[in-house]
């Protein structure tokens, strides 16, 4: 059925104008017709039949109910909200409280506590039922369909009946779709000011992102309004609630689950702490927290708020109020009684005083009309689709023909209407509300679908935006001539990551403090390996330990001391069995990291081992090498998990990056080979806490720890001709042995000489090649029928990509360097200005799972 129009509130008006009284089923309604009245009236003209029947504005009985009844029930809060609610939702559709209990399911205890309790109190829903309509009067029913069976109760014997919809069709507007949330609310706020805002509404799921947004915007632009954020939305009344939770944290307590209460109070703690555990930090702007988190049991919830209160310099008499109604105001703070308030200010509205002025904010699944003039219809989609209450006292039909007759009324409230809405987010189509389905008589799946106009998201030139403060003499952007392995990982993956992570500090975390802890042990350990006992490890655990207490719970210190000692012993284990070399020609350290246990063991550290950092500008790399082992061998120490060599140069692709882009291995053999060009080299992984399993039961291989991966001077199809590529053959598959031993590696390498290895590593495009099939044909005439000469070859061509798969190569190193100069590049263009960084990297969106500062990316805008 196509959408029905909805009657005008003249030719209703001019419908009921000439009765006594006339009902109708929402309030907003009633007052429209009220301010049209046009002659004298004695008592109530329009109105609903609840603020009939209470001879007042409607009120949140269930809130009122709840009030009356907590401490008459020895069941928890939860339960008696769980009850009262089910008792008015039947009552409201059964005309009577005790209908309830004809259903053996919901007749408790604490259900018939309720139906009494709610027979004898003034409710709403009592005075309903009790309360008939004068007969004398002439009486006017405006929308029947939509009256409850508790409301129609009150309907005299006699009333004229007027729809509220008429059999035309509503001609809805098209929708306008933006390209998100964000692109709609600067929309809407663009075309309204504060001498326009009475004159509009805001019709929006107060549920969904739209309603803290469209809040922030007109708030941002000095633009009055009204039904948004409730009682608990107060930002006091939040950060006391949460000072009541973090205190029952006990010591997991961080300091960025107090974050939100030191911002309301204007204090803030330098984000290194962030991460911290409260109680084992000394700031004077947590102490009084922590002060709190400590007394906690001997506090009442009025001396918490006094506490508060004094402490923000501002009373929350409102919030008191509600303490006193709630009989908690010189109650004892217990967690069980913190989780009831909870539940009380999550579940139930508390009434706030407003100024019932400006922009109206109305939500989609509550309301049925709005009166503004021009009226802005947000989203449109899933959200604002009610969902009918599954009870047995529910007649599902029914509710949903209120549904759908409120929804029709309320998309053609206003003189003009804007459909404002997304049709794609997250990459997903936005599924339009399910209404819409049933009113269409079209097929879609998104607002696309439908008629339609997309908007790109504009801005407004007059609008100030942040505070500029001009800077005198022009300063030029600064060239960046070099970037660490960690960086440029960013930049590929995000530039606009790349940039906040330069801009933006971040907290220490347990596995960078712990990490370092290690690296440092390790760098000390290269400098006096002597000064290391068992004693000493012992103290250095414990050392570790206090370090690392900020981060981690007590209750954790018997297993990290475990981990701590195993990581300490495998380091020196594999120091023992490796000891490094003599290193090649590198410089020094131009300003060396502070080493924690150099500082606490008072001994320096500087052998030219350890810490190599480096600044090549030929390169454009900087970085810092862990551990020169000799003259052709690097090392890096890693507290993470092992990768293997083959994921090692998967990581370093650079057309297309790897979705995990990683590119310190090849990074620091670029670095390496210009100080021993020619040299075949190796970077190797040492991940000292692989094996941690393993050392419990005693089965810890060293050898499990290490990831290595070789740099040969030489293109790849060079390297297929060598020795050391034969070497492979004879150490692989057994037919390929048996053939290529048989072969010989004077013939093995003559034939290399001919060919030309397949500039590809995909396995099957290579054994598909034209180089496959003269090489398997070339090993069959040199090798004897003993042998299976096609297998042997085909498995040797898996063995060289393998090769090609886990090390570098020349080539790859070149086109490296090439790749960090465009890199570079791209970096200076955008410092200057002359485009944004982007959010997408060289492989498109952005691996979100390594993005840090999602929260700062607005992605409309690109």
């Amino acid at each position: 059925m196509p959408i029905q129009r909805a009657k005008s509130l003249a030719k209703l008006y001019a419908q009921v104008a000439g009765y006594d009284l006339v009902l109708v089923p929402d309030a907003p309604l009633a007052s429209a017709l009220n301010r049209r009245l046009d002659r004298p009236q004695f008592g109530t003209f329009a109105t609903t039949p609840r603020r009939l029947a209470a001879g007042r504005r409607e009120q949140a009985e269930d809130r009122t109910a709840f009030l009356e009844l907590a401490d008459t029930v020895d069941d928890s809060w939860k339960a008696l909200s769980y009850a009262i609610g089910n008792v008015l939702q039947c009552w409201e559709h059964h005309g009577q409280a005790e209908a309830i209990l004809e259903y053996s399911a919901y007749d408790d205890p604490t259900t018939q506590t309720v139906v009494d309790g709610l027979s004898s109190l003034q409710s709403t829903s009592q005075q309903l039922t009790e309360f008939t309509v004068d007969s004398d009067q002439s009486v006017a029913v405006v929308g029947l369909p939509e009256f409850t069976e508790l409301e129609r109760s009150v309907l005299p014997s006699e009333y004229d009946t007027y729809s509220l919809l008429t059999d035309d069709a509503f001609d809805y507007p098209v929708f306008n779709i933006f390209r998100s949330p964000s692109a709609i609310v600067d929309a809407v706020v663009d075309t309204i000011d504060e001498e326009s805002a009475d004159n509009v509404a805001v019709v929006l799921d107060s549920s969904s992102q739209y309603s803290p947004l469209i809040e922030s915007a007109l708030e941002a632009a000095d633009i009055p309004y009204y039904g948004g954020p409730g009682f608990i939305h107060d930002p006091d009344v939040r950060a006391v609630l949460r000072l009541l939770r973090v205190a029952y944290r006990g010591s997991e307590t961080t300091v960025s689950d107090v974050a939100p209460i030191l911002s309301r109070l204007g204090t803030d703690v330098d984000i290194e702490h962030t991460e911290k555990r409260l109680a084992t930090i000394d700031l004077p702007a947590t102490a009084w927290i922590t002060d709190v988190c400590e007394t906690i049991e001997d506090r009442t919830f009025g001396s918490l708020l006094t506490a508060y209160e004094e402490k923000a310099d501002r009373t929350l008499d409102r919030l008191r109020e509600e303490l006193v109604a709630l009989g908690l105001d010189d109650t004892a703070i217990t967690e069980p009684r913190v989780s009831d308030l909870s539940f009380y200010l999550d579940t139930y509205e508390v009434p706030v005083d407003r100024e019932n002025e400006g922009v109206l904010l109305a939500d989609a699944k509550s309301a049925g009309y709005v009166d503004r003039q021009a009226v802005f219809f947000l989203g449109l989609d899933e959200g604002w689709t009610n969902s009918a209450p599954q009870r047995p006292w529910v007649d599902t039909e029914a509710q949903f023909d209120r549904y759908i007759r409120r929804f029709q009324r309320l998309i053609q409230s206003g003189d003009d209407q804007y459909y404002l809405v997304e049709d794609t987010a997250g990459g997903q189509p936005v599924t339009p509300c399910l209404y819409f389905e049933e009113l269409l008589e079209e097929t879609f799946e998104q607002f696309s679908d439908l008629e339609s106009v997309r908007y790109d998201r504009t801005v407004d030139g007059e609008r100030d935006g942040f505070a500029r403060t001009a800077i005198e003499p022009p300063v030029e952007s600064k060239t960046v001539d070099t970037i660490s392995q960690t960086s440029l990982n960013n930049f590929v993956n995000s530039p606009r990551e790349y940039l906040f992570s330069r801009l933006v500090n971040s907290p220490d975390k347990d596995y960078f403090r712990e990490g370092n802890l290690f690296h440092d042990f390790a760098e000390f350990y290269v400098n006096y390996p002597e000064s290391i006992d068992t004693d000493t490890l012992s103290e250095v655990v414990d050392i570790m330990l206090e370090e690392a207490k900020p981060f981690y719970p007590e209750t954790d210190r018997v297993l990290r001391r475990r981990q701590y000692r195993i990581g300490l012993e495998t380091i020196v284990e594999y120091l023992d069995a490796h000891p490094p070399t003599a290193p090649a020609d590198l410089p020094p350290a131009e300003d060396p990291d502070e080493n924690f246990f150099a500082s606490y063991f008072d001994r320096p550290v500087d052998s030219p081992l350890t810490e190599r950092q480096f600044t090549n500008p030929d390169l454009g790399i900087n970085g810092k090498i862990d551990l020169v082992e000799g003259p052709t061998a690097l090392l890096d120490y890693k507290s993470g998990s092992k990768k293997s060599a083959y994921d090692v140069c998967k990581q370093a692709a650079m057309d297309p990056p790897s979705d995990t882009v990683n590119y310190q291995a090849i990074a620091y053999l670029a670095q390496f080979r210009t100080h021993q060009p020619g040299e075949e080299l190796s970077f190797s992984f040492f991940h000292f806490l692989e094996t941690l399993e393993d050392a419990i039961t005693g089965d810890a291989d060293i050898d499990d720890t290490l990831t290595t991966v070789s740099y040969y001077a030489q293109s790849f199809d060079e390297f297929v001709g060598t020795r050391a590529a034969y070497e492979v053959l004879l150490d692989g598959y057994k037919d390929c042995v048996a053939t290529f031993e048989d072969l010989g590696f004077t013939a093995y390498s003559d034939i290399m000489t001919d060919l030309t290895f397949p500039d590809t590593t995909d396995r099957s495009a290579v054994r598909e090649s034209d180089f496959a099939d003269r090489f398997a044909e070339a090993v069959r005439q040199e090798t004897s029928d003993n042998v299976d000469a096609e297998k042997g070859a085909d498995q040797a061509i898996r063995a060289l990509n393998g090769v090609r798969k886990r090390n570098f190569f020349e080539g790859d190193l070149d086109q490296f360097e090439g790749f960090v100069a465009d890199r570079l590049t791209e970096i200076n263009r955008y410092r200057a200005g002359e485009e944004r960084f982007p959010i997408e990297g060289l492989g498109g969106e952005p691996n979100y799972r390594r993005i840090d500062h999602r929260d700062m990316f607005l992605e409309d805008s690109r």
